[in-house]
């Protein structure tokens, strides 16, 4: 696993890598070995993870949740609780929302009869793109790398979402969750965009802010970038033991040398 670091690489070539500038000393081997792996990555597909990865939905996530909580009788959480909440699907936010001793089917169903409309109606209230994110996919795109987004948010909001905050990217797929399809960690949703893109795993990047996300890569056989700018913790991207490691999003187009 490596960390790369935008403010500690600079002037990188892929053409007769002899040394290379970090904050001012020149290294030379065992970097080496690093810096042409990196620019052997050609990768020709990434696939995103939606919510902590590209768009920073906490706020409205709480806020909808919250009302549905308290409109069935149960406390509300601090926005910060809801970066744990998330990330395996709506209804596993709602049992975790939901008092220990009321998480049963029965209940978790009500929250989401009263959260969806809700969240529908505020979806994109507080909800953004992270900083450096549209650059990012514009310059991807720019370099003829296909895009793809894989998301456990349920799939009409993932594209309606996708659509609204990245009109111009021309994304190869958009899933979020979808009926009788497993949700990530299980690799489905990244065999059936393989399948769309016609291309290989080793040509294929996923990047996601957690645990869930780094599983699902190293579950479909596919190199991992671990974003720390998300929801979830790097302590907790380093268990799931990622390829990579990045601090601002600038920092995948460092990885892939463009």
């Amino acid at each position: 696993m490596y960390d790369i670091h935008h403010n500690l690489i600079c002037n990188i070539s892929c053409d007769n890598v002899n040394l290379f500038n970090i904050t001012g000393i020149l290294f030379v081997f065992p970097f080496l070995y690093q810096i042409s792996y990196l620019c052997s990555m050609m990768k020709k597909l990434i696939i995103f993870d939606l919510d902590g990865t590209l768009l920073n939905t906490i706020d409205d996530l709480a806020a909808a949740t919250n009302h549905a909580l308290t409109e069935h009788g149960y406390p509300a959480h601090p926005v910060e609780a809801y970066n744990l909440f998330v990330g395996n699907g709506i209804n596993k936010l709602f049992e975790r929302a939901l008092p220990e001793e009321a998480r049963t089917p029965e209940n978790i169903l009500r929250i989401r009869t009263s959260f969806l409309p809700f969240y529908e109606a505020h979806k994109l209230d507080l909800t953004c793109p992270y900083d450096g994110i549209p650059e990012l996919l514009r310059s991807l795109t720019k370099n003829n790398i296909q895009l793809a987004v894989a998301s456990n948010k349920y799939q009409l909001a993932t594209e309606h979402m996708v659509k609204y905050y990245f009109p111009d990217i021309p994304f190869v797929a958009v899933f979020g969750q979808r009926e009788h399809v497993p949700i990530k960690p299980d690799p489905t949703v990244i065999k059936d965009i393989l399948n769309l893109a016609k291309l290989n795993k080793e040509n294929t990047l996923f990047v996601g802010d957690s645990g869930v996300d780094m599983l699902t890569a190293k579950r479909a056989h596919i190199t991992a970038v671990g974003v720390t700018w998300g929801f979830r913790t790097e302590d907790e991207l380093r268990t799931f033991e990622p390829d990579y490691i990045v601090a601002k999003p600038d920092e995948v187009r460092v990885l892939l040398n463009l």
